[in-house]
């Protein structure tokens, strides 16, 4: 009776307080094409109160009344709006921001707490503005959201050229990557060297390695959460680009205007088209043809209408596709073969405000992956009969429906309160092989039946200015995992906090359970779409991680810089990997008709340390960063090296990267980047030795010499330690140069760059080789490839 009474007293505490204060809420777009801004900064000058713009571009401050109060709105690019109002009721007011001449520095004035990252809760954050991306120098002139991620400290590339993220120790598997609330799986173009993601299309991207919000689980790494431009509700408006290797296209514009808008955004490469003379040919005097191609594409698109001030609407979709396929045919044979993958996502969202204080989105949500093998060869005899006939079919998928809502409460300017709800319902199929023909003796089919499973979670989080020097975001998320026959339930504390020591220098700390209920298999760690996603079972535990990061933050007043310096600690549980010499198309089992892939696998654990700096400018006619990773990462499984610890391919002691944009005037905007890396630790073998078939040895004698012997068998390796041997460092300097030029109808800007300036050659992997000497002895050497010289680009890009 005591808590019950307790607890109405504080309801009615609370209903009292909020009668004595006012509530200003809106939404906060750009001016021209009423996009929703999130992270915009709403503050009152000389008082504590202010609050930031949801994804939505949603924000509500409440504070005591007053007469009069100037409400200021900041964003990093845009120039600040100054209202004056009377606050002596709740008001509603919706704001636009124009964007400021960038070759101009920044003048920061009135900073308020939000402005600075040393006053922020959350640490191991990075927010990388899209129109900082695009002025980047890139791979073939292709823009890339994954390669400038890559960039920062704390995130490893893989293999030179690859787009995989290796997040303070973690696996590609252990990302999550959110576009508009929908999960992607494979996010690699042409075999992992570009990414799906097309930044035309791209709002706001934001990575999250560490100190995780609540409402963020499924993954033991990091976060990487997209959003797709909403489209201008204004007027048409366009962008696109000609490269060596893809074009692209973006339309954005009114369907009803000011009420309604539409995206759409497509890119397809054009290798095929390129390649087709030098690859296909017809040999003189025969009739055999090679037809090799490679393609891929994809598509944005979005819609979204305001129903009402309350009230919007918003659905999206991404659908992309990669082939590789391989035709021959002559008179006497005809073969087929073909690796296809892709993605499909779709995304409907609904924002709902259910009062100044109360903000609502429930989105629905379908994401599919699926992957292909595809092969079939015939031998035709000269009277056209078929004499021989074979076929496999290799096929593997994971899809998802799911439903999420994710409610917004503003209870006071000291809380900030996220609390909300989803639900997956997944649909696994992890191999299915078909192979059937004359050149066996029967059709082989086996497969695994589809594995379904519901993943859900709940979450509560409050970000709480607890004294004007300590300002926290603690958090708790329950997730759970259903099989067949077995149901996972686990906790996730969450908490992360600054305590200022200064106006702009503060003390940062985080920590985060997380747990990871879906998994990939991977022989080679590139992220090639043979790697295999599969459930959670009843023999093989969720992956789990704890981490703990604590942390330095400063920010520079002139010029806008931002200083962070991170440690980090992280300890993984049941992480899987293949057996020795087990892979995607292992099959084993009692039955022989079914592949059982958890035969092939085995759980173990991991360590992650290390520390991480960066210092960041944004804006400005210079802008750029530096970031450096010193990190130690190991691994340790019951069946694999022995049972001892070992360095993973993608431990990496050191890793700098320096980024530079220059604006030099309005019409030449001038970049770099210069990357250097410890090298790979590989496996290579130690030793080499020829075993013993039926007929030992043969001895030829010579007269007046010594016998000669050779010995026949097959070549045996010998290993030492797993992952014992280390790559060499890898270092590049990449380089671009941007012409602009403002004609009556669109601007146009052509870009000239130069991938790896100074033709480093990079090992992309080492072979043992052996040669025989003109003295008859043999020669083992080691040879180091590399796969990508000195590379120019050109391309041109408009905007209208």
């Amino acid at each position: 009776m005591r808590i019950i009474c307790t607890l109405i007293f504080l309801l009615v505490s609370f209903i009292v307080n909020a009668q004595e204060r006012v509530t200003i809420s809106g939404f906060v777009r750009e001016k021209g094409s009423q996009e929703s801004l999130p992270g915009v900064n709403v503050y009152i000058p000389d008082t504590p109160f202010g609050a930031v713009t949801n994804t939505y571009g949603f924000y509500s401050l409440t504070i005591p009344p007053m007469d009069s109060a100037r409400i200021i709105y900041s964003f990093v690019g845009y120039e600040n709006v100054e209202k004056k109002v009377l606050l002596n009721k709740n008001l509603e007011i919706n704001v636009l921001l124009e964007t400021i001449n960038q070759l101009e520095e920044v003048v920061v004035s009135a900073r308020r707490e939000e402005d600075y990252i040393s006053h922020s809760a959350q640490m191991s954050q990075i927010e990388i503005p899209i129109s900082q991306i695009k002025k980047i120098p890139a791979f073939f002139g292709e823009k890339d959201v994954l390669k400038v991620l890559q960039l920062m400290p704390g995130v490893q590339k893989g293999t030179e050229g690859q787009t995989g993220l290796y997040v303070r120790g973690g696996g590609p598997d252990q990302n999550l990557i959110i576009l508009d609330d929908a999960v992607v799986y494979n996010a690699n173009h042409l075999f992992g060297f570009f990414s799906i993601f097309n930044s035309d299309a791209l709002k706001s991207v934001e990575l999250t390695k560490g100190g995780f919000p609540a409402r963020y689980g499924g993954r033991l790494s990091s976060v990487l959460e997209m959003n797709m431009k909403e489209g201008n509700k204004e007027a048409l408006h366009g962008e696109g680009g000609i490269g060596i290797i893809s074009s692209r296209l973006t339309l954005e514009g009114p369907i009803s205007k000011g009420k309604s808008s539409f995206l759409i955004s497509g890119r397809r490469t054009y290798i095929d088209f390129l390649a087709k003379p030098l690859i296909a040919r017809s040999q003189r005097g025969e009739t055999e043809q090679v037809k090799p191609g490679y393609y891929f594409y994809d598509l944005n698109a979005k819609i979204n209408y305001d129903l009402g001030q309350k009230d919007k609407v918003y659905l999206s979709g991404y659908f992309g596709h990669d082939k590789f396929y391989a035709n021959q045919t002559d008179p006497n044979n005809e073969s087929r073969a073909g690796l296809d993958w892709g993605n499909r996502t779709a995304t409907l969202r609904w924002n709902h405000l259910l009062n100044q204080k109360l903000f609502v989105n429930t989105s629905f949500i379908y994401s599919n992956f699926e992957f292909g093998v595809s092969n079939y060869d015939k031998d035709i005899n000269t009277d056209g009969t078929v004499r021989d006939e074979y076929s496999l079919k290799y096929t593997s998928q994971i899809r998802d429906w799911g439903i999420k809502t994710d409610l917004d409460f503003y209870p006071s300017p000291k809380h900030a309160v996220k609390f909300g709800a989803q639900a997956t319902f997944h649909r696994f199929v992890p191999s299915a092989l078909a192979i059937a023909g004359s050149l066996i003796d029967a059709s082989l089919e086996r497969s695994v039946t589809p594995v379904n499973t519901l993943e859900a979670g709940i979450y509560v989080e409050d970000t709480w200015q607890a004294t004007d020097a300590l300002k926290m975001n603690a958090g708790f998320r329950v997730s759970s995992f259903q099989t067949k026959s077995k149901t996972y339930i686990r906790p996730e504390p969450r908490f992360s906090g600054a305590l200022r020591l200064a106006q702009d220098f503060s003390l940062k700390a985080s920590y985060a359970q997380m747990n990871q209920y879906v998994h990939l298999l991977s022989n080679t760690g590139l992220g090639l779409p043979t790697d295999l996603w599969v459930p959670t079972t009843d023999r093989v535990a969720p992956q789990q991680s704890k981490q703990v990061a604590i942390g330095l933050a400063k920010d520079l007043e002139k010029p806008a810089v931002t200083l962070t310096l991170e440690g980090y600690y992280k300890k993984m549980n049941h992480i899987l990997n293949y057996k020795e010499g087990a892979s995607f198309l292992s099959v084993s089992g009692e039955n022989a008709n079914e592949l059982s892939w958890e035969d092939n696998v085995t759980a173990g654990k991991g360590w992650s340390y290390g520390a991480e700096f960066l210092v960041h400018k944004k804006a400005g006619r210079f802008s750029g960063w530096i970031g450096y990773t010193l990190s130690w990462t190991k691994w340790q499984f019951p069946e694999l090296n022995f049972g001892k610890t070992f360095y993973p391919r993608y431990d990496r002691r050191h890793d700098l990267s320096v980024v530079g944009i220059y604006e030099l005037n309005p019409r030449i905007t001038m970049s770099a980047t210069w990357v250097y890396g410890t090298g790979n630790a590989l496996t290579l073998p130690l030793a080499s030795y020829t075993g013993v078939t039926d007929n030992i040895f043969s001895r030829t004698v010579a007269s007046g010499s010594k016998p000669t012997v050779t010995w026949s068998g097959d070549q045996v390796n010998e290993y030492g330690a797993k992952n014992s041997f280390r790559a060499e460092a890898f270092h590049r300097l990449d380089l671009a140069i941007q012409f602009h030029k403002k004609k009556k109808t669109h601007e146009r800007t052509w870009e000239f760059g130069l991938y790896n300036a100074y033709n480093r050659r990079n090992p992309f992997f080492y072979d043992i080789s052996e040669e025989t000497l003109a003295n008859g002895n043999k020669k083992t050497s080691l040879k180091r490839y590399s796969l990508f010289p000195v590379l120019p680009s050109i391309s041109y890009n408009f905007k209208f």
